[in-house]
């Protein structure tokens, strides 16, 4: 059994992940993500993370690159302040594609 499958869980077409996302898990965390992208349109929420620190800007870039090489599209929802100020801070509000409520459309934080 892979020990990320508490921390990330498919649920139809919603991804749930849950708990830390720091340097020691975000490189097995973005790899066992793609591998859960088999779906045109996927929803990321991330209401039940917990922690994050830079690198998972990295894997939410890295699962973007992966989906749109597949001409799937990615929206992450229930997003954490942390995250959101780590968005801004790295200038990249426009490249992570984050709404506000399932079913509204693509906003800027």
């Amino acid at each position: 059994m892979n020990p990320l499958l508490p921390m990330i869980f498919r649920d139809d077409h919603r991804i749930v992940v849950q708990g830390p996302i720091t340097i020691e898990n975000v490189v097995a965390m973005t790899q066992y993500g793609i591998g859960l992208f088999n779906a045109h349109h996927l929803v990321i929420d991330l209401d039940k993370v917990t922690e994050v620190d830079s690198t998972i800007i990295s894997m939410l870039l890295e699962w973007l690159r992966a989906t749109r090489k597949n001409s799937y599209q990615l929206q992450f929802v229930n997003v954490p302040e942390s995250l959101k100020s780590l968005i801004q801070l790295y200038g990249i509000v426009e490249l992570i594609p984050i709404t506000i409520h399932h079913t509204a459309h693509q906003n800027p934080i």
